[in-house]
C-alpha cells in the first residue's frame, strides 16, 4: 500500500508548478502531512482528505501564503473578480492607493500578472488537487476495507468530492475558458508537465456534468446528508449546480427540469425574511440556503470569515451605480449595505456591524440559495416564451422582499415593490429579470458572470467609463502559469 502514498509527496508538485509563491510548498492546512506518508491510513485519513477539500471555498485568511496581497492569496477573491469587476462594489469606501491591483481590475486596465487571477486559479486548483487525492482513497478497496469505513459513509464522502470538483471547475471554466483538466493525483514531474495543457472548455463542461451525475447517485435523499454536519454537500446542492450548469450553457429545458427536480425534494423555499439566509443566528436553520461554506470562530486551524477583517479596514463598499439600482424603500438595500455606518450587513451576518474587523468571524459564505435558483427558472421560462411563468417567479421574489420587515424597523410604504404587470414583451421582462437579480443577489459574487453570459458586460461597463474590451469576457491565464509551463499552458487571446 505504500505506493499509494506517493501521491502525497507528488501532489505538491503540481501545486508548486501552478502556484505563484513558495508558500504553497508548505503542508496544506488540514490535509495529511509528510510525516504521515509511510503510515497506515486510518478513517481519519479519509475524512480529513475530504473535509480539507472544502477549505478553498472559504474566506479564511492566509490559507495559502502569508499576507501576500499582490499574489491575490490573502483570501478567496470572488468578491474582486465578480462584485468589483461588475461595478457593484468599490475596493474601499475612501479611495486610496492601497492594493492598486484591485483598482486595475476594476478599471479593466490589468495585465495577466494581476494577482486576482493567480489567487482564484491557485485556490481552485489546490481544491482540485485535494479532491483528486480524496477520490483516490475512497475508490481504492484496499484502503476502504483497511480503515473499515461503511459503504454509506464512503458513498456520501465520494459524492461530496465529486460535487466539489465540479464546483471548482465551474469557477475555472467561467473565468478562464479552456483550462488544464486534472482528475487523478499526480505521481511525477513528467505527469505534471503532461497535464499542464489547456483542454477545450467543452471537455471541462463534460467533466463537470459527469461529476454531478456521480454525486447525485451517491448522496442520500435528505436535506442534510449528515444532520450533525449540515455544512456538507447535499443532493439538493448537486441538483442546483446541475441547473446552473444548464443555465450557463443555455439549456433552458434542462434548467426547468432540474429546478423542478429540486422542488420535488421539498427541502427549499423562500425564507419569510430576506435576511435569514445571511444571519449568523439562522445558519442551517433557514429554508433557502442550498450550499454555503461554514465559517466558525475559534477553531484550530482557523475557519473564520476573514473578509470581515477587510471590511473593518475600509474595504468592500458599494458603487453609486449599484445603490441607485434599488427601487425606493426596497428593504434589501439596508440588508445588503448600511451606507451611513459603512457596514456590509450581508457579509457580516448581522445588521448592527458586529464582526466588522473580526478576522475570525462566524458568518457563512453563501454560494447557492433558492431565490437565485428561482430566478434561473424565470430566465429559462422567459427564453422558452413562457412569459406568464417567468413573471410569476419575478413577482414571487419581489413579494418576499416587500413583506420582509425592514432592518431599521421603519414602515414599508404602500406601493413599495409592486408586482410587475403582465407582459408579452420579452425584452421588457428581461430588463425586469436583470434588475431583480442585481438587487436580490447583490454582493453575492454573481453579477459579473451574469453580465458576461447575457453578453452585456461590454456595453454596461464601457458605459460607466471602464476599459472593458471583448477579450475581457475571459480573464487572462495567470502569467506565472504560462511562464512556468514553458508555454504548454497558452495565454488567452489579447493578453
Amino acid at each position: 500500500m505504500k505506493t499509494l502514498y506517493k501521491s502525497l509527496i507528488t501532489i505538491s508538485l503540481f501545486v508548486a508548478f501552478t502556484g505563484c509563491n513558495d508558500e504553497l510548498t508548505k503542508d496544506p492546512i488540514g490535509l495529511l502531512t509528510m510525516d504521515q506518508v509511510d503510515t497506515t491510513p486510518t478513517l481519519n485519513t479519509l475524512e480529513s482528505s475530504v473535509s480539507s477539500s472544502y477549505q478553498l471555498l472559504s474566506s479564511t485568511l492566509n490559507l495559502v501564503g502569508d499576507w501576500q496581497w499582490d499574489d491575490g492569496t490573502v483570501t478567496r477573491n470572488d468578491f474582486i473578480l465578480q462584485d468589483i469587476a461588475s461595478n457593484d462594489m468599490n475596493k474601499k469606501w475612501n479611495p486610496d492607493g492601497d492594493q492598486a491591483w484591485m483598482d486595475e481590475l476594476s478599471a479593466f486596465n490589468f495585465t495577466a500578472d494581476n494577482g486576482a487571477f493567480n489567487g482564484i486559479w491557485l485556490y481552485d486548483y489546490e481544491g482540485i488537487n485535494r479532491i483528486n487525492l480524496a477520490i483516490s482513497y475512497l475508490t481504492n478497496p484496499e484502503v476502504t476495507q483497511a480503515v473499515g469505513i461503511s459503504d454509506n459513509r464512503k458513498n456520501q464522502l465520494l459524492g461530496e468530492v465529486h460535487f466539489l470538483r465540479a464546483f471548482y471547475y465551474f469557477d475555472l471554466v467561467n473565468n478562464f475558458g479552456d483550462v488544464p483538466l486534472l482528475t487523478e493525483p499526480l505521481t511525477s514531474f513528467a505527469e505534471a508537465f503532461e497535464v499542464a495543457v489547456r483542454v477545450p472548455e467543452s471537455e471541462v463542461w463534460t467533466q463537470i456534468n459527469a461529476d454531478l451525475v456521480a454525486a447525485k447517485e451517491l448522496l442520500p435523499n435528505s436535506k442534510y446528508p449528515s444532520p450533525s454536519e449540515p455544512w456538507r454537500v447535499s443532493k439538493g446542492a448537486v441538483i442546483a449546480l446541475q441547473a446552473k450548469a444548464a443555465l450557463y450553457n443555455e439549456d433552458w429545458a434542462g434548467v426547468i427540469s432540474y429546478v423542478n427536480e429540486l422542488d420535488a425534494l421539498g427541502f427549499y423555499s423562500l425564507n419569510t425574511n430576506y435576511f435569514d439566509s445571511f444571519a449568523v443566528d439562522k445558519e442551517f436553520t433557514d429554508n433557502e440556503v442550498i450550499f454555503a461554506y461554514d465559517h466558525i470562530s475559534d477553531q484550530n486551524p482557523r475557519k473564520g470569515n476573514g473578509l470581515c477583517a477587510l471590511i473593518g479596514w475600509g474595504f468592500v463598499a458599494p458603487t453609486d451605480n449599484f445603490l441607485n439600482e434599488f427601487e425606493p424603500n426596497d428593504p434589501r438595500l439596508l440588508y445588503t449595505v448600511d451606507v451611513p455606518n459603512q457596514n456590509v450587513s450581508k457579509l457580516l451576518g448581522n445588521t448592527v456591524g458586529e464582526n466588522k474587523g473580526n478576522d475570525d468571524a462566524p458568518s457563512n459564505k453563501i454560494y447557492m440559495r433558492y431565490a437565485d435558483v428561482l430566478l434561473w427558472k424565470a430566465e429559462a421560462l422567459l427564453e422558452t416564451s413562457d412569459y406568464e411563468g417567468a413573471m410569476t417567479i419575478i413577482n414571487q421574489v419581489r413579494e418576499r422582499a416587500r413583506t420582509t420587515p425592514t432592518a431599521d424597523g421603519s414602515a414599508i410604504p404602500a406601493g413599495t415593490l409592486e408586482d410587475r404587470p403582465s407582459s408579452t414583451d420579452a425584452a421588457q421582462i428581461k430588463e425586469w429579470l436583470i434588475h431583480e437579480r442585481r438587487v436580490e443577489l447583490g454582493f453575492e459574487s454573481q453579477r459579473f458572470n451574469d453580465l458576461k453570459r447575457w453578453g452585456l458586460a461590454k456595453s454596461f461597463l464601457t458605459g460607466l467609463g471602464k476599459n472593458f474590451q471583448d477579450k475581457n469576457y475571459l480573464y487572462p491565464i495567470p502569467q506565472g502559469e504560462v511562464d512556468k509551463s514553458a508555454g504548454t499552458i497558452t495565454q488567452n487571446p489579447g493578453y
